[in-house]
């Protein structure tokens, strides 16, 4: 089968889409084992965490060649036992996050507060940038066989860690005032449309004045050019000196203070990422005088993606698309999403 493949670890200071190959003859999946389906890929979405796979991820043993790709949309072509045959057919979106959480040894402690423990199809396991996969079939959700497939795939991953951070984590409420950093990255777009849907007036930044141009026809209530100021400042005074009930900052070290010096007494920062870097200044008084929360966010379950799938069916949720390649110009996808100079998700269809 088709697949685009990772030749190769790619070093830090060279450019992934030197190091992408459409190869003709990548073996097929196994049949699907129990509880698991065969897809048949209609598109790919790219992340961030392809460029992390291919540079190697730091813990992790990853040999190369591999095939990278959280996000999926395809039809189910076939199922392994104890499934319902009732899938086989069905167009649907994947979570790539299976949980693989270890079973509870005779003497541990209640583990109400764990969270669980993932591994991605794409980063631990080969992921979706090719013709086919197989996934859990827990980990898919029918999107109806007449939706776009290159929205569907734009939605998954990103929707699914903006969510999971902003409703179940940080308990975000309509009406609440919501900062977002970064916006034009696919977690910053979701969480701004999860925002809107809420009623959340939306502060965003950005480096750049077209993203927040861009941003503003999609409801931002304020927009910020980021040119290295303490823009919490901006965001105070927008929100009347109050302050912003949730930061959502997948930035880190570059934002990270002024995010924690925009929110309002008891909010909530949450981050999915440290794209700036993971040693982040914070302000320790601000944070107990303020009683103010600090989350991690990674991912969700796969009842939280039911969640979403159902709000993607209903019309209430759609990605924003940046530019849609062809197989054949998956170095070029790569390489788009490297510039940083997307707005919202890059997609290959298959």
């Amino acid at each position: 089968m088709r697949a685009l493949v990772i030749t190769a670890q790619v070093p830090p200071d060279q450019a992934v889409g030197n190091s992408i190959n459409l190869v003709h003859d990548w073996p097929e999946p196994a049949a699907p084992g129990p509880g698991q389906a065969l897809v048949r890929t209609l598109a790919s979405a790219l992340n961030h965490l392809d460029l992390w796979v291919a540079h190697g991820v730091p813990g992790l043993n990853l040999t190369y060649p591999r095939i990278s790709g959280s996000d999926a949309c395809g039809m189910v072509e076939s199922v392994g036992a104890g499934v319902d045959a009732a899938w086989v057919g069905k167009r649907v979106i994947l979570n790539a996050a299976t949980d693989v959480t270890p079973f509870a040894r005779p003497n541990d402690p209640p583990a109400s507060s764990l969270a669980p423990a993932f591994e991605l199809i794409g980063e631990h396991h080969h992921g979706t940038l090719a013709e086919k996969f197989v996934a859990p079939v827990d980990n898919l959700a029918p999107i109806g066989n007449d939706t776009d497939p290159t929205i569907a795939a734009a939605f998954g991953l990103t929707s699914l860690t903006a969510y999971s951070m902003m409703t179940t984590k940080a308990g975000l409420r309509p009406g609440q005032l919501v900062l977002v950093t970064g916006i034009g990255g696919g977690v910053a777009l979701a969480a701004l449309a999860i925002a809107a849907h809420l009623g959340c007036p939306v502060a965003v930044t950005s480096r750049h004045q077209w993203k927040l141009d861009r941003a503003k026809q999609l409801g931002a209530g304020l927009t910020v050019l980021d040119t290295g100021q303490d823009w919490s400042k901006e965001v105070r005074a927008w929100s009347a000196g109050r302050g912003v009930d949730l930061a959502v900052d997948s930035s880190g070290k570059a934002t990270h203070i002024k995010c924690i010096k925009s929110l309002a007494r008891g909010g909530t920062y949450v981050t999915p990422g440290c794209t700036s870097g993971h040693d982040a200044v914070t302000d320790l008084a601000r944070i107990f005088w303020n009683q103010l929360r600090i989350l991690g966010s990674t991912m969700g379950s796969n009842t939280e993606f039911a969640e979403i799938a159902a709000l993607f069916r209903a019309g209430s949720l759609r990605p924003v698309i940046d530019n849609v390649f062809t197989p054949e110009q998956g170095a070029e996808a790569y390489a788009r999403l490297e510039s940083s100079e997307q707005f919202g998700k890059v997609v290959v269809r298959w």
